[in-house]
């Protein structure tokens, strides 16, 4: 029985040993970008886009519909008049409604992938504080059997950019040949 179990020990060990080898250093960051882009990118790109205005130009314009979801309370005391709004209030809208066409390029490119994901992740948590305290939506809670909660759906959205952040985007990517030019450039190659 122990000659039976120790075959399938190192069969499994073989087995496994050969796929980290053949996976390490590119699978990981681009699965995790791909999970990334198949699961949240439309979503974040259809969100920005309800940010500014129509056309290619409107990129350029922040619509009233920023401040309504990104300082709504504000907005609404300033009587829906984004000039009486104080000078953070812009800048928070301008760098969200920004930050949520760039990131999600970022991270999908491998471009400065370990600041999008990092970025992202911040952006995730603050879209889930308005969310929460502005939007009325409830939070919900881990082990609930609810994976539609907030809590747990945005947990899940954070598994591929942590992984990003911490490992970086591998070498399918384009902070790879990006990083491989810089160092030859810094030893004159």
């Amino acid at each position: 029985m122990t000659r039976v179990i120790e075959f399938f020990r190192q069969l499994h060990d073989t087995i496994f040993r050969l796929v980290e080898r053949l996976t390490d250093g590119w699978f990981f960051g681009l699965f995790a970008r791909f999970v990334f882009a198949g699961t949240l990118y439309v979503y974040f790109l259809n969100s920005a886009k309800t940010k500014v205005g129509e056309g290619i130009l409107g990129f350029f314009q922040v619509s009233d519909g920023a401040y309504i979801q990104i300082v709504g309370k504000a907005f609404e005391a300033a009587g829906y008049d984004s000039s009486a709004l104080p000078l953070s209030a812009h800048i928070m809208v301008i760098a969200g409604t920004y930050a949520e066409f760039i990131l999600p390029l970022l991270v999908i490119l491998g471009l400065f992938a370990r600041i999008g994901a990092v970025g992202m992740i911040v952006f995730i948590f603050v879209q889930s504080y308005v969310d929460v305290t502005a939007h009325g939506v409830a939070l919900g809670s881990l082990f609930s059997g609810q994976p539609g909660d907030i809590m747990a759906q945005r947990l899940l959205w954070l598994v591929p950019l942590v992984y990003i952040a911490l490992r970086g985007a591998g070498k399918i990517a384009l902070d790879f040949p990006l990083s491989r030019w810089w160092q030859r450039k810094m030893t004159g190659w």
